[in-house]
């Protein structure tokens, strides 16, 4: 009797990063390989299981009711081979594999890429990919192991643990201020020049605010916005408006006088948190990644660098 083929786990990995970014491209690029080994590679898992996975044209590719159905079986095979290569790590107490996190621009580049250059010293069996976004990450549906974020709305099916407190102030610049006065209650805002920021979990133009424990939602205009944090604190620093940003980002603005709080009793919570789906809660590099995480910023802390630029009182797991 002739053996049925059967598909291999690489082509799997490949289909499945394929469907879940609906084009070539993309997937080629979260898998650091070509297009076209991506195409070569999607031919031949077609040909071993006989039928065709996705619809290609030119400006997309849609997977076929088949490829649904090998979609589901694929992750579910893959979810089971990683669990037993992470069950084995953790025996062997040295995780290994491929590590993807994502983050947003501003927190991602100052601080989770040299935290994550450090990790990858003390695990260099690890490969780890970072990728920035400027919008919140479906962790689990776009295939990443961990979301490392500022924002305490968290979808309850996920898994979260806070890494630092942290809170967002409403800041100017001398000048500004100097020009234009300082708003004494939160309704003058509506008449300020305010920098609004799309950022991630930032509702454009809308602010809310926590006064003495009261949540408060703000419309607020501006003649500049942006969807890049640093840009909203330059034009902040220019004497362009008032920004609400994170005190990781401008304590040192504010201890210099380059930037000055106003409306002090105002603030938002933004607390720092490593997220990552529950199918992951007992994985050895994500748990060793957290925990790196947590260390670092504690570090942080104690050197006064950069990174003491998040409050790290209170820290706690959820």
């Amino acid at each position: 009797m002739n053996a049925i083929p059967s598909p291999d786990l690489g082509d799997l990995r490949v289909f499945c990063e394929v469907a879940r970014k609906s084009s070539f491209s993309a997937a080629a690029e979260a898998l650091s390989v070509s297009a076209a080994y991506v195409s070569k590679r999607i031919n031949v898992l077609e040909t071993t299981l006989g039928t065709r996975l996705l619809h290609r044209s030119t400006r997309r590719v849609a997977i076929t009711e088949a490829g649904e159905r090998v979609y589901t079986w694929a992750e579910k095979i893959l979810d089971d081979v990683d669990q037993l290569v992470e069950d084995v790590s953790t025996t062997r107490r040295i995780p290994g594999g491929k590590l993807r996190i994502s983050s947003s621009f501003g927190f991602g580049r100052r601080f989770v890429a040299p935290a994550l250059a450090r990790f990858s010293e003390r695990y260099p069996q690890l490969s780890v990919r970072l990728d920035l976004f400027d919008r919140l990450v479906d962790v689990g549906g776009e295939g990443f192991d961990l979301d490392v974020r500022i924002g305490d709305e968290i979808a309850p099916h996920l898994i979260a643990r806070r890494l630092a407190s942290n809170h967002r102030v409403l800041c100017a610049s001398p000048e500004y201020i100097a020009r234009h006065g300082a708003p004494r209650q939160l309704a003058e805002l509506s008449s300020h020049a305010c920098l609004a920021i799309k950022e991630r979990d930032h509702p454009f133009g809308l602010w809310r605010l926590t006064v003495r424990g009261e949540t408060v939602s703000i419309k607020v205009t501006g003649p500049l916005s942006t969807n890049h944090g640093e840009v909203a604190v330059e034009w902040a620093l220019a004497g362009r408006g008032i920004v609400l940003r994170s005190m990781w980002d401008v304590r040192p603005l504010l201890e210099s006088g380059h930037l000055q709080q106003v409306l002090p009793e105002v603030t938002q919570p933004a607390n720092l948190w490593a997220v990552y789906p529950a199918r992951l809660a007992q994985s050895a590099k994500v748990r060793v990644c957290v925990d790196f995480l947590s260390e670092e910023f504690a570090q942080g802390n104690a050197r006064g660098d950069d990174a003491a630029g998040v409050n790290m009182a209170g820290v706690a797991d959820r």
